[in-house]
């Protein structure tokens, strides 16, 4: 007989600011089912600082610990933490009271690296018991104390696509500009809401993807805040090197004041970030000038790894009566573009998956 799905929770402690963890024995220690009666799992994160890389590119690192941590570091030069992000101006953050103003963190810099990096709140992985699931931690000490994470994973062996549909998502005709999918006036999560009752889904995933025919934008799931949403992460998509050569600038030779520098100088900081990159990914050198023009004459779209899709877990198992999408309370998928389209107007595809 072929085994239902199994869902686990899981409560994961953080040793360092920056941890990469591998999941896989709490896992084993969790599952009351052997794991190898699975074909798929998917694994979700409830956080906009931790959470998980795609399975094909954790393959392509070879599953090795110091290649993920190589490649991550890559990103993390590129926004260097206690910079002047407007994020952490905590006296222009109107939505804080007084008291939470003295215990938010200063944590742009970690937001900004897992969207920069790819880093998912939730992925699907071909079930593999041997191979280590790594969860990474980009936030898990600060100033004020040691984070608590929370992950849920589900196992089961097939899926079956019960509906699929294009929705328009209107945008402006700034050149940079990001629309929080998640807020009210939309509407499209709890019009999703109303399908998962409609067609009693009890274990399964919402994907929602770019059109094929949409350029010049992403998806990510992260923390909707407005100054880091329409200032630092619009400073990002608009110029990378810029704000590369700003922001290490800024930490490294004039802490007191922001500095400016070349962009020849910015590139030569560049080719020292993708060496990392190209050793975590055993690239060779000419390979590398190839990837490293490509980047440097389109930085937006190439260098980061804003993703063209974006997941949901599904589950009733929380209130054990209707299912519900399982995001963290920050989490919101967000659209991004750095370069508007023709109409204003984007489509998304939106596709509701049962696991069986």
């Amino acid at each position: 007989m072929q085994a239902v799905p199994q869902v686990i929770s899981l409560d994961i402690t953080p040793s360092a600011r920056f941890d990469i963890i591998n999941i896989s024995q709490l896992i084993l220690d969790r599952l009351m089912v052997e794991c190898a009666l699975y074909r798929k799992a998917t694994y979700t994160s409830f956080h906009t600082t931790a959470g998980y890389l795609d399975q094909s590119l954790v393959s392509r690192l070879r599953y090795e610990k110091e290649r993920i941590a190589a490649y991550i570091n890559a990103f993390k030069k590129l926004f260097p933490s206690q910079a002047d992000y407007f994020h952490d101006q905590m006296e222009l953050r109107g939505e804080l009271s007084d008291l939470e103003r003295t215990l938010e963190p200063k944590n742009a810099d970690s937001h900004l690296t897992f969207i920069g990096s790819g880093l998912k709140n939730c992925v699907n992985y071909s079930n593999k018991p041997e191979t280590p699931v790594y969860f990474i931690e980009l936030d898990g000490i600060h100033q004020y104390g040691r984070r608590q994470r929370h992950s849920k994973v589900i196992f089961y062996n097939r899926e079956e696509v019960v509906f699929k549909h294009r929705v328009g998502v209107p945008v402006t005709r700034h050149m940079v500009d990001s629309v929080n999918l998640r807020d009210p006036k939309l509407g499209y999560l709890e019009k999703i809401t109303t399908l998962l009752n409609k067609f009693e889904i009890e274990y399964g995933r919402v994907d929602i993807t770019l059109d094929p025919t949409e350029k010049h934008a992403g998806l990510t799931v992260n923390e909707y805040e407005t100054l880091l949403m329409n200032h630092d992460l619009a400073e990002v998509l608009k110029n990378p090197l810029e704000f590369m050569s700003e922001k290490g600038k800024y930490i490294i030779h004039h802490p007191e004041r922001l500095a400016q520098r070349t962009k020849e100088y910015a590139k030569y900081d560049l080719v020292h970030i993708f060496n990392e990159l190209m050793d975590a990914f055993h690239i060779s050198q000419s390979g590398l000038e190839k990837i490293l023009a490509k980047f440097i004459a389109f930085p937006a779209e190439r260098f980061l790894r804003v993703k063209r899709n974006v997941s949901f877990l599904v589950s009733n198992t929380q209130n054990g009566n209707f299912p519900e999408i399982l995001r963290g309370k920050y989490q919101s998928p967000i659209l991004v573009q750095w370069k508007p389209p023709g109409e204003q107007t984007r489509y998304l595809n939106l596709t509701i998956t049962r696991f069986i």
